[in-house]
């Protein structure tokens, strides 16, 4: 019997796919707050999302129905919205407009689409939660482990907390909904909750802290439970910054967990964070923080989450009346163990120290497996890189310590992996080691936001793969919760001038629409009354200064992210921030509307030349603060417009041109020439289109000449940097672009590449060409800014470009040049994969568009005659409109 239903089973598995690949139209990926069935969201009117996958061309999507309700059956009273049948072809964040969803209730919801050819398809059914939506909704209190009379200013053991319940039946669903102030591990019955690390993440702790929802139904059991908590001092009160800067934000540690079970028989357990909890500082992590490391003794391990634990000599918890009304979910995900390396190789350096390569610039940590004595203390350090001699090289981490200690329980092998901190490292060093230590003894755990891969990048230089290899781990590396700087040293601070410069490069490599929208949801708490944005987001430096080109990511990455992923709602969220800031500038500016007052990073890190008599000129301050005022308020005109609020789009429109007018009398000679001679100015003033069509020549041809002059060498730094390709190949220079990517020598991005880089440098010669390093106060070898040039090798080498916001409509426009022969992209929109690929063979352009479903898209032909592009249209039953063939949704392959 067993035999023929396993028979069955696998016929019907068949028969399924059979049916999924023949069915002319499916849906796929259906999500709710960009999320697949999430539990604890917040968002009182969510928005759904669906993808359409389509065996036949030129397919858009007519209607859609959704459904929600209570069961999965979506029938009758269970049915909370029922939207009808909707004439549309909207099927991203689509609003829900049903009754109240209510707190930790489980929704279920799916979708029915027809299209253009009369096919129908109906998404499978899938479920969200709602999280704790009004502060009455936490019964449990907020608690503190610790006593009186620690010193605030020195690293703690990491307290630990313990409770006991009684679980009187089956258990149907348990959820755990937990907060804190520091860092939180959970465990229930011995048995670690969720895999989120680094919770509840790092946020403007002041305005509002994140809360985890967790399923916990199958750590639960009949009888005695209990649930165990580590606290580390994480972002809120360990080492932030540097100067031994600490308790940024408190000084104690706090927990706040609510259980809320449901039983088969219908009833209901609620058990709390209360002053019933007990607590101790005796656990084995006797410090933890996130530059300094942890120092572990195995010998105090105590299974202090298992029931019947004892714990007379812990004290009560001292409950604390913290607010609750600034608890919000999560909108972005959450870090977690994304990948592991093994090392390359082992080895002595010449000081005589043992060295691991992981062969990748990576950020996480390691898990090591150690045997010996009890009471043997090993010792794991990490390092960016080695010196001239080969030895290991940690002074570019400055006070940041990135050192694991361990000290054995003794007898059999034992494994560890840190949990309250990370290192951005390459090598590991071990020491004091028990025996030799091997390969297979440490492993190599990569850590970052969990973001969704969005975009690949391939082409037939080997060099420029490496360049995007780059790109993509700097981004893993330096997107922990917060878009930081560098992961490394005493700093992994969110600086906004690095995030405005990357942030459209990162949305091609990773999905960072949830990621973006909960840290500039801090940007906006931390904004100061008077408009000022401070230039690192937490504002961890608690500083009032808005320098140019750093503050404007409140109107940049706004933009940059509705022009992604067409998410009104966050440029809405958005929107009071972009204005407060703009009319900051603009008060600042005055009548002149030029901004020549404040503090400024300016061009930051910009190539200064060789020759310490003869340095390289520097683009002003004002004159970088200027442009950037002005491209705020252009930015912000065009929010408003978006938005619908067209007067105000006006108004902000008038204001751009008189900033306009204002730069062109101050900084602009009737010649075309700019007061700064830098390759910066030029590319400001031409991609902010600052300059009248008349003069924008002038202004090319000097920006050439400047770059011919460096021998096809770039002398921008990170505000100049990312638009200095787009400005040559939008003025018809592509190949002056080409041959600065394809430059190999200092300062370039291809020079760190061939200097065995395997993420991007903070500075052009981090390590110079005799090997000697750069200035070690600052100098990061993981530092994502100078990455940006990934944007333009997306959108100009592959073509793959924006028609409407969220790629509804898209545009190929393929560049070809700087002797690639083949270049191929993915990317994976909102309404599905776009593909894009050109290979040039014996004279001969072979090229191929994948366009998907509910999509359309213009394909520009490079080095076609419109004669040649008009017969390869027709050729196809295609239209030709403005030179570029337009096309529906399906693949399309040209050869010429």
């Amino acid at each position: 019997m067993k035999i023929k239903l396993l028979v069955l089973a696998v016929l019907q598995t068949v028969f399924l796919g059979v049916f999924a690949q023949q069915n002319p139209l499916t849906i796929e990926q259906p999500k709710i707050e960009y999320q697949t069935n999430p539990l604890g969201i917040d968002a009182p009117a969510p928005r759904f999302s669906w993808k359409l996958h389509s065996l036949k061309k030129n397919t858009t999507q007519l209607s859609y129905q959704i459904l929600v309700g209570y069961s999965e059956k979506m029938t009758g009273k269970s049915l909370v919205w029922n939207s009808e049948e909707v004439a549309s072809d909207a099927s991203h964040l689509v609003d829900y407009q049903g009754k109240t969803l209510q707190s930790r209730r489980r929704y279920f919801w799916k979708v029915t689409v027809k299209d253009n050819h009369g096919n129908e398809a109906s998404s499978a059914t899938q479920f969200f939660e709602m999280g704790q939506l009004a502060p009455a909704d936490w019964t449990a209190q907020w608690i503190e482990p610790e006593k009186e009379g620690f010193d605030e200013k020195k690293m703690q053991p990491v307290p630990l907390l313990r409770k006991e319940f009684v679980s009187k039946g089956k258990v149907v669903s348990a959820r755990l909904y937990v907060s804190s102030h520091g860092l939180n591990e959970i465990e229930i019955n011995g048995k670690r909750v969720g895999d989120a690390l680094l919770a509840p993440g790092w946020t403007a702790y002041q305005s509002h802290i994140q809360y985890y929802t967790y399923d916990v139904t199958n750590l639960l059991k009949v009888g005695p439970n209990a649930i165990g908590a580590m606290l580390g001092d994480g972002w809120y009160r360990g080492f932030l910054a540097w100067e031994n800067n600490r308790n940024v934000y408190g000084k104690r540690l706090a927990l706040l967990a609510q259980l809320h079970v449901r039983y088969a028989n219908g009833s209901e357990q609620i058990v709390g964070t209360d002053n019933t909890w007990r607590a101790s500082n005796d656990g084995p992590l006797r410090q933890a923080d996130i530059y300094m490391g942890e120092t572990y003794d195995a010998r105090l391990e105590k299974a202090y989450s298992t029931a019947g634990f004892g714990d007379k000599i812990w004290w009560n918890a001292k409950v604390q009346d913290y607010p609750k009304n600034n608890l919000v979910a999560p909108a972005g995900p959450p870090v977690r163990r994304v990948e592991e390396i093994k090392p390359l190789k082992i080895f002595k350096t010449p000081a005589g120290e043992t060295v691991l390569d992981m062969g990748q610039n990576m950020v996480g940590w390691v898990r090591f497996k150690v045997k010996g004595a009890a009471g043997t203390t090993v010792k794991i350090n990490h390092a960016e890189v080695l010196d001239q001699k080969g030895n290991f090289y940690t002074a570019n981490l400055r006070t940041a310590r990135c050192e694991v200690n361990y000290t054995l329980k003794g007898g059999e092998v034992e494994t560890y992996e840190p949990r309250f901190t990370f290192m951005g490292f390459r090598y590991v060093r071990l020491t004091n080691w028990p025996n030799e230590p091997a390969l297979d003894d440490v492993v190599g755990v990569v850590i970052h936001s969990d973001m969704a891969t969005s975009g690949t990048f391939a082409c037939s230089s080997p060099l420029l793969n490496q360049l995007q290899h780059n790109i993509v781990w700097g981004q893993k590396g330096n997107f922990v919760d917060v878009p930081t700087d560098c992961p490394q040293r005493d700093e992994r601070l969110g600086w906004t001038g690095d995030a405005q410069a990357f942030a459209r490069t990162a949305a091609f490599n990773k999905d960072v629409a949830g990621f973006f929208a909960k840290w500039l949801r801090d940007l906006a708490a931390d904004q100061k009354p008077n408009g000022v944005v401070p230039f690192v987001v937490p504002d961890a430096l608690r500083n009032d200064i808005g320098s140019a080109g750093w503050a404007d990511v409140a109107t940049i990455v706004p933009v940059d992210m509705y022009n992604v992923y067409a998410d009104k709602r966050l440029l809405a969220n958005q929107y009071p921030s972009m204005k407060k800031w703009t009319n900051y500038v603009r008060k600042e500016a005055g009548e002149s509307h030029l901004w020549r007052s404040g503090f400024h990073f300016g061009d930051w890190l910009s190539y200064r030349g060789q020759d310490v008599l003869f340095s390289e000129p520097v683009t002003d301050n004002d004159f970088i603060a200027t442009a950037f005022f002005a491209h705020s308020a252009q930015l912000t005109a065009q929010a408003a417009l978006v938005l619908g609020k067209v007067q105000e789009a006006v108004a902000y429109g008038e204001l751009y041109e008189k900033i306009k007018k204002a730069f062109n009398q101050e900084y602009v000679t009737p010649s075309g020439r700019l007061v700064c001679n830098t390759q910066t100015a030029y590319v400001l003033a031409l991609h902010f289109d600052l300059l009248p069509d008349n003069l924008r020549p002038q202004a090319v041809e000097r920006l050439v000449a400047d770059i011919k002059a460096h021998k096809d060498h770039l002398t921008t730094g990170f505000l100049g940097t990312p638009y200095l390709c787009h400005v040559l190949t939008r003025f018809g220079k592509n190949d002056v672009a080409y041959a600065l990517l394809n430059q190999e020598t200092y300062p370039s991005w291809l020079y760190p590449v061939k200097m065995g880089a395997t993420t991007i440098w903070e500075r052009w010669d981090g390590i110079k060409p005799d090997g000697s390093f750069q200035d070690v106060g600052m100098n990061s070898y993981n530092h994502y800014a100078y990455g940006a040039i990934g944007d333009w090798m997306y959108q100009n080498m592959t073509g793959i470009q924006l028609g409407e916001a969220g790629y509804k409509k898209i545009i190929f426009a393929p560049k070809p040049g700087g002797g690639i022969s083949s270049a191929k992209a993915t990317y994976e929109s909102p309404y599905g994969t776009i593909v894009s690929e050109w290979k040039i063979e014996n004279g001969q352009t072979k090229l191929s568009m994948g366009v998907p479903a509910n999509t359309s898209a213009q394909i520009a032909l490079p080095n076609a005659s419109p004669e040649r592009v008009s017969q390869l249209a027709k050729a196809q039953n295609l239209k030709v409109k403005n030179g570029m063939i337009e096309v529906g949704s399906g693949m399309y392959s040209f050869n010429y």
